[in-house]
């Protein structure tokens, strides 16, 4: 665990929050979104996730091993406009 550091709860409009200095937001790459959660009793701040993250470098890797092809490849009974109108790469 790293220093400890101390702050104040204060107000904020409606709501209260807390200030994070700058040295841990910039420590731990924190800014825009983060997500809050409770556990064991803390609270826990991290970085939110973007639906889909890292899919993008996954298909890649799956590309590389040969490993991107329909899995139910033999059930598919293409149309007409399937193998004349639709280019397949």
């Amino acid at each position: 665990m790293g220093a400890l550091m101390k702050t104040r709860i204060v107000k904020i409009g409606n709501s209260q929050g807390i200030r994070i200095p700058k040295l841990l937001l910039r420590q731990l790459q924190l800014r825009g979104e983060v997500e809050l959660a409770v556990k064991h009793n803390q609270l826990v701040i991290q970085p939110s996730q973007r639906p889909r993250q890292g899919w993008e470098e996954e298909f890649k890797k799956m590309a590389e091993r040969q490993d991107d092809h329909l899995l139910d490849e033999d059930a598919i009974n293409p149309s007409q406009w399937d193998t004349d109108e639709w280019q397949w790469n």
